[in-house]
């Protein structure tokens, strides 16, 4: 699927309830602890730190990303596997290199989980 295909979703209440708002329910919590998961690693955070600050629209090719770090490129295969799968990034292969972006709606997804009402106010 093209990143131009994705379809954006609306953010509300009822589909993401906040920390401090209801107590998340076994399915919502598993699914949450995977993208946590996935940001648990400093590497896997630096890549959707340098992956998302591209903007929005923007893509990174992973010969870009592995540069970086002192890693071998397998290993940043890797990483990059683990936030695809927790539904972070989203990537295109074209010809032998692969391009990664952002999925801005798991981002909004866990900032609205991450926001106390106090936060919320504020930002109104």
């Amino acid at each position: 699927m093209s990143k131009q295909e994705l379809e954006v979703v609306g953010q509300d209440a009822a589909c993401c309830p906040g920390l401090a708002s209801a107590p998340l329910d076994e399915d919502q919590a598993a699914d949450l602890a995977k993208a946590f998961k996935a940001l648990g690693d400093p590497v896997r955070l630096r890549l959707l730190s340098m992956i998302a600050s591209r903007g929005e629209g923007g893509e990174v090719c992973v010969c870009e990303l592995t540069p970086a770090f002192d890693l071998s490129q397998p290993t940043i295969s890797h990483h990059l596997k683990l936030l695809r799968q927790a539904g972070l990034i989203d990537c295109e292969r074209r010809g032998t290199w692969v391009y990664y972006w952002v999925l801005p709606t798991a981002l909004d997804r866990l900032a609205v989980f991450l926001k106390t009402p106090t936060a919320v106010e504020a930002l109104a």
